[in-house]
């Protein structure tokens, strides 16, 4: 075996000559490896990496772009930044306003709310966790908000706002008032404190038993469309001298399938405490967690161009379709004088946008959209009302009053068409069985 290898090495070894060859071309490689190398380095070098490296936090303000003094400009920011707003309520919508205005750069910020965070209120609280069940909730405010912002100056009051202790939680001169209160008396005391007394107010309408996000609007008190918690505050605060000049955050939305909850049997006792409004003694309105926070953020919006001044922030103000509801109201009015002899129509103009607009969709029972809708009574021996008035065209109105009293209306239509009729009212009564007995 051994005579092998060595035949096999002879065989194969390089003759002496070509050794120097060989230690030539291994010192060439290396040096083309090296060149190589270099190459690579120098190019990491030069290229710019994929991810910029991160900054350290710190205090003082950024310089990076997209933030709030872009947007707003830098005179502008600096009047947010050195801004004092007060939200009364820390609930839902109050921690999500507090919350968004502390990353927006406002510096002081008083927080006012005697409630403890419970269970049931972690699905909508902008900041409480599990640790902070129990504990109240401006303290799990602020220990958060510490996080966030080390610098703000963040006022927690663990107290209930009265007309006892008003000019003590509002003192300081304040930028700007959030109302997120969830209790009716309450709400309009601060609502009539701060308009008597010239303070920039922004309410808070109802966002319990809403789901649809599109509905949600800014509008004066005034202003305001189908919210039942902002009909009763509007109409009381109308007794109390004040008929506008009041922003509110609402939603259009009329709740069709929701019932009152019950409280648990140990809060029985302090259903005051846990009520959505004065009325609701021993139930509570369900809520989905980010309907509040909708209503927080639109208000803290609100309130951040407000104090940068922004000449060109006005709220659009939906009015849906006044013009056409006069008209369909007027038409109405004729229509029971004339055929009826009826001069005590209940129906106003809001309720006919109501009935146009979320009963029937704006359509006719029987052919569909029209710029030619009038709305009729559905049973003629009854009087019009929101559970007895249908859309028609103006040609089908006309037919339609013109038939027998006692008419079959089952027989003459259709029962297709007489169901979806049936259908639409039972919702239309679900409704009123729902609201009328808690305004």
């Amino acid at each position: 075996m051994a005579h092998l290898v060595n035949a096999f090495a002879r065989v194969f070894a390089p003759p002496d000559n070509a050794k120097p060859l060989l230690i030539t071309a291994a010192t060439a490689s290396c040096l083309t490896a090296a060149a190589v190398l270099s190459a690579q380095a120098w190019q990491r070098r030069v290229l710019s990496p994929c991810t910029p490296p991160s900054q350290p936090l710190t205090d003082a303000p950024s310089d990076a772009p997209y933030e709030a003094k872009d947007a707003l400009g830098p005179e502008a920011y600096e009047r947010l930044r050195r801004s004092f707003v007060i939200v009364v309520g820390a609930g839902g919508v109050g921690s999500w306003a507090a919350l968004m205005l502390l990353r927006a750069g406002v510096q002081r910020i008083r927080i006012i709310d005697f409630d403890q965070v419970t269970l049931s209120s972690l699905n909508r609280h902008a900041v409480a966790t599990l640790n902070d069940v129990g504990t109240p909730k401006v303290t799990a405010i602020k220990k958060h908000f510490r996080d966030i912002s080390p610098q703000a100056d963040v006022d927690s009051r663990i107290e209930l706002f009265t007309a006892e202790t008003a000019d003590e939680l509002l003192s300081g001169s304040p930028d700007f008032i959030i109302d997120a209160i969830d209790n009716i008396n309450t709400k309009l005391y601060l609502i009539k404190y701060c308009h008597d007394r010239s303070l920039p107010v922004v309410s808070s309408m109802g966002a319990g038993a809403k789901a649809d996000p599109s509905r949600i609007q800014i509008a004066d008190i005034s202003e305001t469309l189908e919210d039942q918690l902002a009909r009763a505050v509007r109409q009381k605060l109308k007794k109390m001298g004040v008929k506008n000049g009041v922003p509110v955050v609402y939603s259009a939305e009329k709740p069709h399938h929701v019932k009152l909850l019950p409280l648990e049997e140990d809060r029985v006792q302090d259903a005051d405490d846990y009520a959505a409004l004065p009325e609701f003694r021993s139930r509570i309105l369900p809520v989905l967690g980010t309907i509040p926070s909708m209503f927080g953020m639109a208000i803290a919006e609100y309130v951040i161009l407000k104090l940068a001044k922004r000449v060109d922030f006005e709220p659009l103000v939906i009015k849906l379709r006044e013009g056409l509801y006069t008209r369909i109201h007027r038409d109405l009015l004729s229509r029971e004088l004339k055929i009826y002899h009826n001069k005590t129509c209940t129906v106003d103009a809001r309720d006919v946008g109501h009935i146009f607009e979320e009963t029937w969709q704006g359509k006719s029972i029987f052919t569909g959209p029209s710029d030619r809708i009038a709305l009729v009574r559905w049973d003629r021996s009854k009087p019009p009302s929101p559970l007895n008035l249908v859309c028609m065209t103006r040609e089908e109105a006309k037919a339609h009053d013109a038939l027998p009293i006692d008419t079959d209306l089952v027989a003459h239509y259709g029962q297709d068409i007489c169901s979806y009729v049936d259908k639409r009212f039972a919702n239309e009564r679900r409704i009123h069985e729902l609201w009328d007995p808690v305004f």
